[in-house]
């Protein structure tokens, strides 16, 4: 049904965006803290504007669709719903640092 990526196989990680409101400048900034000893890069771009290399997409809830239109095939794309402390964001994290699947 969805598509998965090993923990361990996540290079890029993209945090897609479109209010520009700055939200979601911090939580990247939050998963590159949290991330920085992990061999992950960590990206905003516009919703519109995935690189084509993105292993994950995370994003709020109301651009899931957009993200996974212009996301490339087999990125994984994570839905949210708040900026901080939301469990898909966890989620993520904690794949990326002890490994296991990521799917949606």
């Amino acid at each position: 049904m969805g598509t998965t990526i090993e923990g361990k196989d996540i290079r890029k990680l993209v945090i897609a965006c479109d209010a520009g409101m700055g939200s979601s400048v911090m939580l990247a900034g939050q998963l590159r803290k949290a991330l920085k000893k992990q061999p992950v890069a960590v990206e905003h771009t516009p919703v519109d504007s995935i690189p084509s290399d993105a292993d994950v997409v995370v994003c709020h809830s109301g651009l899931a669709e957009r993200a996974r239109r212009g996301a490339p095939g087999g990125a994984v794309v994570v839905p949210f719903e708040i900026f901080i402390g939301d469990p898909a964001v966890d989620r993520v994290v904690k794949a990326i640092k002890d490994g296991g699947a990521l799917s949606v």
